[in-house]
């Protein structure tokens, strides 16, 4: 059994990784939706795919993409997330093929 300090030292918080870290994202992923709370105690929610245990941030964006090339691409079956920028100047692009 371990001690409180030893526990303190070996604590690595959760983290979610984004999407756009796949190599393929498969059409089928089942989108959860869950909430985090930040250190001043409040609370947001986000949008994850889980892929082999691990939480994948959805963008909003990314949805919005997907609706317009669902319509065009119905048999899609997977497709690659691109991210460029950082912060508020953040934009995700769909690679399909």
């Amino acid at each position: 059994m371990a001690t409180i300090f030893d526990e303190a030292q070996n604590y690595q918080p959760p983290q979610t990784k984004n999407i756009a870290e796949l190599e393929a994202v498969p059409t089928s992923a089942e989108v959860i939706e869950r909430e985090f709370t930040k250190e001043d105690g409040t609370t947001f929610k986000l949008k994850v795919i889980v892929v082999d245990g691990e939480d994948y941030r959805v963008p909003i964006s990314v949805l919005k993409s997907l609706k317009a090339i669902r319509e065009e691409m119905p048999d899609l079956k997977s497709f690659k997330v691109k991210k460029s920028g950082e912060g508020l100047k953040t934009s995700y692009t769909i690679i399909t093929g």
